[in-house]
């Protein structure tokens, strides 16, 4: 279904709007999602005002991956966009890719974006406004996107925030200085209750507690930012989508396919949903994302199939029928990071397909570097990552089955189990499917389970 570009609002017509405000690195550790340590307030009110996805998730744990997602509508084994942007990694869409970005400032729309972007070529992308600020002053991003909002007059406009919070800055969280307008949120790590899945011990809780602080630093750029939208007197017609790129930096969780890499927070307010509070419990990924924004603004598509599909008809909804499963393909991270998964989540199981497991796992720079992962190495031959043992997080199996709802740390293996196969071949199925689906080039050269790659059997 397409919209107007415009809402009804009383006895007037009023431009649709979009405001995007994009975590980096926020895993699903809010109040809302049950995290006992977090402080978000401003987003704990949104969500209250609005709907909250328990089931959202991102298709791949890696920061302009996983954006191009978002703005594409495909999943990056198809957009060409298979890691990395910046320097040397220099990964970008391929040329026939349209962002929506494009096609709303086609449609009349005014277009920009403050911060992080991360995804290329940015002339792709027919910005009104591009400010890459480099810093963690969310103040400022705000007052950016305040004179964005003026300008913008009586177009309607798209704004996209990419926050550069909680990413990691080098070993810390960009926490030594202070930010103005920002009242530091300062945690005790002797209180905070580690997650299952990393590993309890000093060092893991002084690298959650700046973590903890840098999400905090997130949530009031999102309430100056809401401010903003208020102070304009268009949040009426503004649907204001707040969302992060992957899961948490931490071992487990960002660049695997883990539930801590890949579950992400999602909190929509749309002036179309009347009633508040809603949790809504369908499964849905970073491809929709995309399809319902050119939904709710009536702007039509490219000229080509998405690989999502808008969940503007059941965004009112708690649980609505036929959104129960979700797929995810990772390839790189970095350049020099190449370990391409391909796999299916569903509310049972999760499937994961390994396709080059004979190489060690590649840790991002930053997890490497981590507290958290140092904390791991000083263990010694008989480490454990949380649950996991640290053998196990490096090395692979060639593919992995989980449930999910009695293994919520998916360090059960269900592979060879024999009352397991076939849910197995089931997923497997459905997992090259989906690849074949959505065109991934990878799917071309794929090697038959059980055997071995004509390298490995010559060595």
């Amino acid at each position: 279904m397409q919209r107007s570009a415009t809402a009804q609002t009383g006895a007037t017509t009023r431009p649709r709007n979009v405001l995007l405000c994009i975590a980096d690195d926020l895993g699903c550790l809010l109040p809302s999602y049950g995290d006992p340590n977090a402080a978000m307030p401003n987003i704990e009110r949104l969500a209250g005002e609005g709907v909250l996805f328990s089931n959202a998730y991102c298709t791949t744990a890696s920061c302009s991956a996983s954006r191009s997602v978002v703005l594409s509508g495909l999943y990056n084994h198809a957009n060409g966009h298979y890691g990395h942007a910046q320097t040397e990694h220099h990964f970008s869409y391929l040329p026939k890719i349209v962002p929506f970005t494009q096609l709303l400032k086609k449609s009349g729309y005014a277009t920009g974006y403050i911060a992080k972007l991360h995804v290329a070529p940015e002339e792709r992308f027919g910005w009104d406004l591009a400010d890459p600020m480099g810093s963690r002053d969310v103040w400022q991003m705000s007052q950016v996107a305040k004179k964005f909002i003026q300008n913008a007059g009586s177009k309607p406009w798209y704004l996209h925030c990419g926050f550069h919070d909680p990413h990691r800055a080098g070993q810390g969280f960009a926490n030594e200085k202070a930010w103005p307008h920002v009242t530091p949120l300062r945690l005790d790590p002797a209180r905070i209750k580690v997650p299952s899945w990393l590993p309890d011990n000093a060092l893991t809780r002084e690298d959650l507690a700046e973590y903890y602080q840098a999400c905090n630093r997130f949530d009031q750029g999102v309430g100056f930012m809401l401010d903003v939208l208020r102070e304009s007197g268009q949040a009426e017609n503004t649907m204001v989508l707040v969302m992060s790129d992957h899961g948490a930096p931490f071992p487990n969780g960002k660049t695997t396919t883990y539930d801590q890499g890949l579950h992400v927070p999602l909190v929509v307010r749309c002036p179309d949903v009347q009633q508040r509070g809603i949790t809504n419990h369908a499964m849905t990924n970073w491809a929709d994302i995309m399809p319902s924004i050119l939904e709710w603004t009536g702007v039509k598509g490219p000229g080509y199939d998405l690989h999502g599909r808008s969940w503007m008809p059941i965004l009112g909804q708690s649980n609505p029928a036929g959104w129960d499963r979700v797929y995810f393909s990772h390839t790189f991270h970095e350049v020099i990071d190449y370990y391409p998964m391909r796999g299916v989540r569903t509310r049972e199981y999760k499937y994961i397909d390994n396709l080059f497991h004979q190489v060690t796992y590649p840790q991002a720079t930053d997890l490497w570097a981590s507290k958290t992962w140092q904390s791991v190495r000083k263990q010694g031959p008989n480490a454990m990552a949380g649950k996991r043992p640290a053998q196990a997080f490096l090395h692979r199996d060639a593919e992995e089955l989980y449930d999910v709802r009695k293994d919520p740390d998916e360090v059960h293996n269900l592979v060879k189990s024999p009352e397991h196969q076939a849910i197995l071949k089931q997923l497997r199925t459905d997992t090259l499917a989906f690849r074949e689906r959505t065109a991934d080039v990878w799917a071309d050269n794929r090697i038959p389970s059980g055997e071995q790659p004509d390298a490995a059997v010559s060595a």
